[in-house]
């Protein structure tokens, strides 16, 4: 980090009077959220504590924080951590930190790419859940509930104890926790033939920024479809999930394969792409790709992985090989036939026989710090050799730990499920999906700064090879480079030039949810949806009259003119504070808060007025 001198900061003495003075406030401002808690909940709040002043306090912090970038001394700290153990104490601190002033930041595994689930830079507390993680399975009816503190590991290992037939179709790491990974769609190695994560949810538990506990029924069908894919703690706190399970063989088949560019893997990765729509959906496909060292001492190549689970026998499994990609070369020495239980285990990269006992760890090990990036391919535009080839040529610039992509089929059921089903847009269309990973292993920031512009530059060599307009993202592998909200207020504008590139058109919908379930932002960081600014009419009549001509829920696309003629049907006394032109859009001229013929007498459109 760049020193303060007095040729940067002019004011020195002021500059250190402001940092005391905000230390002090956030002090107070922690002294008072904790006797507000203590006045609300007594009896038990004080054991699920945790502030700088205790000893366990760093311990509580690092036990589920997964992104080095994010554990060093410049790294904002919490205030107060709090390991709730039952509803109330989470609508204990909603009430109080709202009271207080104080930003909430929600954790279920710690696994944000961006750290969001546990940094802000403004003063703010943590609801770590790691306590809330019961899993309840239910074999006749084939559903469980699952608290949102619960891991995927967890969630697999409950499941398995009651079925081995039984499954959900959830991601690869079994520390991710169940919170965040649904609330973002959850893609994983059962996606061809089930969708996502996020598609198998039927019920859920919110505690919304009133402090109430809903359920889908009492929290209506819309925030029941934005926290299933447009981040859940952007809308509230879910600490419940109701999965619908799925059936699974006894017997899987898994394999990893590896060819070298000395094995003809360029050619190798684009004939891939064409075999993708040739996939039976039981078939999950990936290729791992990275720099490697060959047997040669100082000469590396280029390594591909194709990784790969099968719902279903390893003799089915090589006859559809042998139809739909027998450039591969596979064969039936590569594979291996398990449970599916067990092939959680195996693609978590542990040793073969480990037992099932690790998918209960939550330990993070040893933390990296790592930057990612995600894109999609289309369907019509394969990523052509050339370009293949020009990635390979960026992998052997850098001097990494580890810089990896990862290429992953769609199709599949993914095809066949509405893109607004879900605020997940990413379906029909979607060849696979690219993984950028650049990992190193201190949390040295110019070796930081090196490796992020590495990764930047790749992005945006991709540029030409990768779906437009917009360019897509996937919202759990967060990337804060393609956008950010203000501190503050952020317009629907702003937030839309990152939000679109991970929901698409489904942004619109999220933003009218959050307008109406947190009209005041108070659950909201760097990435969060926003609500609309409220665009008041002149007075209160004209407020209800606005519900009467039923433009409360108005279509952002809809044009002035429109607006304004449904306004004068009403009330000829009546009109709104907007612009001139009837062809502009009113979901672009309020969320700009534009100007019109009557400012000088009642302001903007997007004033509020009394």
């Amino acid at each position: 980090m760049n020193s303060l001198s007095s040729s940067k900061f002019p004011f020195p003495f002021l500059f250190l009077f402001l940092f005391s003075f905000s230390w002090v406030a956030s002090a107070d401002r922690q002294e008072d959220f904790l006797q507000c808690l203590h006045s609300q909940n007594s009896n038990s709040i004080s054991m699920v504590i945790f502030t700088p002043i205790n000893s366990s306090y760093s311990s509580v912090l690092q036990s589920s924080l997964r992104n080095g970038r994010f554990n060093t001394g410049a790294t904002p700290k919490p205030l107060v951590i709090v390991k709730p153990i039952n509803e109330a104490h989470i609508q204990a601190a909603i009430a109080c930190s709202q009271k207080h002033g104080l930003q909430i930041r929600v954790r279920s595994g710690g696994h944000d790419y961006e750290g969001l689930s546990y940094v802000s830079v403004v003063p703010f507390v943590v609801i770590d859940l790691i306590n809330m993680r019961t899993v309840t399975v239910d074999v006749g009816k084939k559903i469980a509930w699952v608290q949102a503190g619960a891991t995927l590991g967890e969630v697999y290992y409950r499941i398995a104890e009651k079925s081995r037939t039984l499954a959900f179709p959830g991601g690869v790491c079994p520390t991710v926790g169940s919170g965040g990974h649904i609330s973002g769609g959850g893609h994983g190695m059962m996606m061809r033939k089930y969708g996502l994560a996020a598609d198998h949810i039927i019920d859920a538990k919110l505690i919304d920024v009133k402090g109430r506990i809903l359920d889908r029924a009492s929290m209506g069908e819309d925030l029941f479809w934005a926290i299933r894919g447009g981040g859940g703690n952007t809308f509230g706190v879910v600490v419940a999930w109701k999965l619908e399970l799925v059936t699974v063989p006894p017997t899987v088949t898994v394999f990893n394969v590896t060819r070298t560019l000395e094995q003809n893997a360029t050619k190798l990765v684009h004939q891939w792409q064409s075999a993708i729509g040739k996939f039976d959906e039981d078939l999950f496909s990936r290729i791992f790709l990275w720099r490697a060292n060959t047997s040669q001492e100082g000469k590396t190549t280029i390594v591909a992985i194709y990784t790969s689970l099968f719902l279903g026998g390893v003799d089915r499994l090589l006859s559809m090989m042998q139809q739909s990609f027998p450039q591969l070369g596979l064969v039936k020495e590569d594979c291996i036939e398990m449970s599916w239980i067990e092939s959680t285990v195996y693609f978590a990269s542990f040793p073969r026989n480990t037992s099932l006992d690790v998918l209960l760890d939550r330990s993070p090990g040893s933390t990296v710090s790592f930057k990612a990036k995600t894109d999609y391919v289309s369907v019509k535009e394969p990523i052509p050799e050339i370009a293949l080839e020009g990635i390979w040529e960026r992998l052997n610039q850098l001097d990494a730990q580890v810089a990896q992509l990862q290429f992953t089929a769609y199709g599949g059921k993914m095809d066949e499920i509405s893109e607004t089903s879900t605020p997940f847009p990413h379906r029909a269309g979607n060849l696979f999906q690219i993984h950028y990973g650049v990992f190193w292993g201190d949390q040295d920031s110019e070796r930081s700064q090196i490796y992020t512009r590495w990764i930047r530059k790749l992005y945006s060599y991709m540029t030409p090879y990768v779906t437009k307009n917009p360019r897509q993202a996937y919202i759990n592998y967060r990337d804060l480079d393609l956008g950010m909200n203000n501190l503050g207020n952020t317009s629907y504008k702003q937030a839309r030039i990152w939000g679109t590139k991970y929901f698409k058109n489904n942004f619109d919908r999220l933003v009218h949810v959050k307008t109406k379930v947190d009209p005041a932002n108070f659950f909201r960081n760097e990435q969060s949806i926003p609500p609309l600014t409220p665009c008041y009419l002149i007075n209160m009549r004209q407020l209800l009259l606005m519900k009467q001509i039923q433009l409360h829920g108005f279509n952002l696309m809809l044009l002035k003119a429109k607006f304004t003629t449904e306004l004068a049907r009403k009330s000829i006394t009546l009109d709104f504070s907007e612009g001139v032109f009837p062809t502009v859009g009113i979901g672009g001229h309020f969320s700009g808060a534009r100007h019109g013929t009557m400012m000088r007498k009642y302001d903007l459109c997007c004033r509020p007025h009394n």
